[in-house]
């Protein structure tokens, strides 16, 4: 049995991956911990407190009430705020996966990310509105239901579309801070080969950049939670190895 701590994107809450937990402990008898980062899903956290710095925090603090190393997956978003948590915490970390994620190096941001060449298509970028001050995004729901959920069935994508928040817009911005954390725990990714939120062309050179990773690629769309969880706790479980 491993344990793992799943993180989840942008706009979405700890709510998106309670199919796939339920298939790593029931199918596989993984231990699973799920929760909402600042300002995402139930949390109240003023968006003027939404940061990557509470993010690793909120992290790093659940990975303390862990009782060893844990499997680290980070989702689209969340890849960003897994990778600076890891960075801040990396003793209570077994390994790190990224799912259909950013991966950022020392001094990268997201929308560091978002404008490589392979980046082009993302239709986040293409449709977010963005208002107030400190700013938010928001989904529109048609949008998201082509970006986020395209593989999904109708019903899954409705139920989803509901439970979405605005998204405050301070962690797209923030470059991750590695320092000197030597190598780091062993890393993975999962590669969503039709993916329209975060461009499967810029997932793969994401690998590229980082050939020390071991690569699952799945049949999903940006959310493979829902669209291929069986698919996705495969290779989950597949990664739920001891630390090297």
């Amino acid at each position: 049995m491993a344990r793992f701590v799943l993180v989840h994107g942008a706009f979405h809450g700890a709510w998106c991956w309670e199919p796939l937990a339920a298939e790593l402990s029931g199918t596989y008898g993984h231990a699973v911990t799920t929760f909402d980062l600042p300002g995402s899903g139930d949390d109240t956290t003023p968006v003027a407190e939404v940061t990557l710095d509470a993010y690793a925090q909120r992290i790093c603090d659940a990975l303390a009430d862990e009782p060893e190393p844990v499997v680290l997956v980070g989702h689209s978003m969340g890849g960003v705020a897994v990778t600076q948590a890891a960075a801040r915490c990396p003793e209570q970390v077994a390994r790190l996966v990224y799912v259909a994620a950013f991966l950022p190096g020392d001094g990268q941001s997201l929308v560091d990310l978002t404008k490589l060449p392979e980046g082009a298509g993302d239709m986040v970028q293409e449709n977010m509105g963005v208002e107030g001050e400190p700013p938010v995004g928001t989904m529109p729901a048609e949008a998201a239901r082509e970006a986020f959920y395209a593989k999904c069935s109708p019903q899954q994508a409705d139920r989803a579309i509901e439970r979405l928040r605005p998204q405050a817009l301070a962690p797209f911005v923030t470059p991750v801070e590695l320092g000197d954390g030597g190598d780091g725990p062993p890393r993975a990714y999962v590669v969503s080969n039709e993916d329209r939120a975060l461009p499967t062309t810029l997932q793969r050179r994401l690998v590229a950049d980082n050939p020390d990773l071991d690569v699952v690629e799945l049949d999903a769309d940006h959310s493979p939670f829902l669209s291929a969880t069986n698919e996705l706790a495969a290779a989950l479980d597949r990664f739920a190895t001891p630390r090297e």
